[in-house]
């Protein structure tokens, strides 16, 4: 627009002194009053459209920042989004192993209840055992010269006697548990008998405490002539 209105001033000038060679000074002088209010409007009409481009520009800065402001919320939007999504998907994560942890420990709860039932049920066999075995004391002791006392941790010790021909109070013993699977366990024997662990092995399977009791006599009575 500058550009336009400096080529416009040149036209004027050149119109000014073919005018002037033609028309004279008098002319002239009126021409100039002419021009020069024409030089003012020229001169207004330059500044407003000057201050016009000067709004303009800023009002072009101002459409950038604002762009760049957009761009850099919809960045943030963007960048938030992602961040949302991620934290949800760790929420869900976590959820699915709070539950999961919630379901082994139900499972735990079950499975401990289970086992207190089974030990009860294994201790109150245990004692019944036990029991039945002591209510037989007095038919071993008359039989086969047998003493059971119950000692430490529920063992039971047998104790026969009359088996040396020699010493007839010489002691021959051997300490009995139940464990944990119901299983009749000898703990101890003295003298040691090397046939112990098959005799153990056929109680558990029939169950026959009496022979299992009569079996061990034997053994003692045998080694006794060794």
């Amino acid at each position: 627009a500058e550009d336009e209105i400096a080529a416009f001033e040149r036209e004027i000038k050149q119109f000014w002194a073919s005018f002037k060679s033609i028309y004279g000074s008098e002319q002239a002088s009126q021409t100039v009053a002419l021009r020069d209010s024409c030089k003012e409007s020229i001169k207004a009409l330059t500044e407003k459209c000057s201050q016009k481009l000067k709004e303009e520009d800023l009002m072009i800065d101002k459409i950038k920042e604002y762009n760049n402001e957009i761009l850099q919320q919809n960045k943030f939007i963007s960048e938030n989004e992602e961040n949302l999504t991620e934290i949800k998907s760790d929420i869900s994560h976590e959820e699915e192993q709070i539950k999961s942890l919630l379901d082994s420990i139900q499972e735990l709860k079950e499975e401990l209840m289970k086992k207190k039932e089974i030990i009860a049920s294994k201790n109150q066999a245990t004692k019944e055992r036990v029991e039945q075995l002591c209510k037989s004391k007095a038919l071993f002791e008359e039989h086969l010269g047998l003493e059971i006392r119950r000692i430490h941790d529920e063992q039971l010790q047998f104790i026969f006697r009359h088996i040396d021909h020699k010493d007839p109070e010489k002691p021959y013993t051997f300490t009995l548990l139940i464990n944990e699977q119901g299983d009749y366990e000898v703990t101890s024997h003295s003298p040691p008998l090397d046939c112990i662990a098959e005799f153990q092995q056929k109680v558990r399977e029939t169950n026959n405490f009496s022979a299992f009791i009569a079996n061990i006599r034997k053994a003692f009575t045998e080694l006794s002539y060794k």
